[in-house]
């Protein structure tokens, strides 16, 4: 089963908790704090691999977790770094957040790797809190929450050259003729349910040639299959537009499949396209193809893929072509932005509340918060002291906070102290 967009959830590990804990062995006066920081969670991350065409195996796996990251030791060791989860994907994937408003990344290289849910960050142990001013500390850190998202996988097929036109024209017998794809060939309308790529070699040369599923008139509006599979063509450096010979108008056809690539993106039309007029070897075809001849600027060959005539000249021309045309610059939607790792919004955000408390909220805020041990009071009130440094302390007597206030961070409540 091709499946070439899909949605899962996935999870970076938590970090691990560093720990609290004190050297205490006989002989050994003032041991002082001897925790260590616990260790990083792993990361979920996608690994192109070549032999993949398909994200099927996505369909299974949709929820995928990376473990956590080990809890710090006594005699300060750190807790051990959890290994990273793989995923292997084709090339081509392109992953998105839920909505598509943000493109994380792709992978168009064999073993490139792209990271999808960063893991959390280990928590630090007592060791590392301590300091002349306070030698002994109480208190650790908890590990960072991993990384929790769904995002929307896509395939958008890689090739250099593609195969359109309408359906049943003999775009799977020109793939399966050419290289050794093995496409399904039959007598009837949209046999072909999914692009097929095979690689076909050419003297010293080689390039990757892509079937496409046919298109049909009005299919960027949803008729056919065209629509699912327009994105595939994307990538393609030239086309190679395969019209029947022994269709009532070819020229017509031709005309409507051009229509439907500018529908799609005008930018499609300016790939180099050859047109190639199969099925020569059927009587009857003298006058259409004068007509192609006369009307299409675009090269034009004539073959016939079942008897393989001309099949030769056909691939010597595309290979040539293919030399000449430019590389792909795929251009990101406006809609959608590149992710970055950037915070996304400000360390804290204040809201006044009808009852007149007030709720903080903010990714720095949400950092420091996960990674405090509110059952310590030195972690209390270290915490405490970062709010106030961070000039939150300020900012709530702007809003006009005043003494004994409610301030609801996250899951707790504390009262505003003048």
């Amino acid at each position: 089963m091709f499946v070439d967009e899909i949605t899962v959830e996935v999870y970076g590990g938590k970090g691990g908790d560093g720990v609290a804990v004190f050297r205490r062995e006989k002989y050994v006066e003032l041991g002082g704090p001897w925790g260590g920081n616990g260790g990083n969670g792993g990361s979920v991350i996608f690994v192109g691999d070549e032999g993949k065409s398909t994200l099927i195996d996505l369909r299974y796996m949709r929820h995928i977790k990376a473990k956590p990251g080990e809890r710090g030791r006594t005699k300060g060791q750190h807790g051990a770094w959890a290994d990273d989860t793989y995923v292997k994907v084709p090339l081509g994937t392109v992953v998105y957040t839920e909505d598509k408003s943000m493109k994380i990344g792709e992978i168009t290289k064999h073993g490139e790797e792209l990271i999808v849910a960063q893991g959390g960050k280990g928590g630090r142990g007592n060791i590392a809190f301590a300091t002349h001013r306070n030698p002994a500390p109480d208190y650790a850190e908890n590990g960072d929450p991993g990384v929790h998202r769904k995002i929307v996988v896509e395939l958008k097929v890689l090739a250099d050259v593609g195969l359109i036109g309408y359906p049943s024209v003999g775009k799977s017998t020109i793939l399966s003729v050419v290289s050794n794809a093995k496409p399904k060939i039959a007598e009837y309308p949209f046999t072909t349910l999914h692009p097929n790529l095979g690689m076909v070699e050419v003297g010293d040369s080689s390039f990757v040639l892509a079937d496409l599923p046919g298109l049909i008139e009005n299919a960027h509006l949803g008729l056919g299959l065209g629509i699912r599979f327009l994105k595939h063509i994307e990538r393609c450096r030239i086309f190679l537009h395969v019209v029947d010979l022994t269709r009532d108008n070819p020229y017509e056809d031709y005309l409507k499949i051009n229509h439907e690539l500018e529908m799609y993106d005008e930018e499609l039309l300016k790939r180099p396209q050859i047109v190639v007029a199969n099925k020569v070897d059927i009587p009857g075809h003298e006058d259409k193809l004068d007509v192609l001849k006369k009307n299409i600027q675009a090269p034009l060959m004539v073959i016939s893929a079942h008897q393989r005539k001309d099949i030769d000249l056909l691939l010597y021309k595309t290979l040539e072509t293919l030399k000449e045309a430019p590389k792909v610059e795929e251009k990101t939607p406006l809609y959608v932005r590149n992710y970055t790792l950037e915070a996304e919004e400000p360390d804290f955000i204040i809201t006044k509340q009808p009852d007149g408390s007030y709720d903080l909220t903010g990714t720095k805020l949400k950092l420091i918060f996960d990674r405090t041990d509110f059952a310590k009071e030195e972690a209390v009130k270290r915490f405490a002291r970062q709010l106030r440094s961070m000039g939150i302390d300020e900012a709530l007597r702007k809003e006009g906070a005043k003494n004994h206030d409610t301030v609801r961070i996250f899951t707790y409540e504390f009262e505003f102290i003048e």
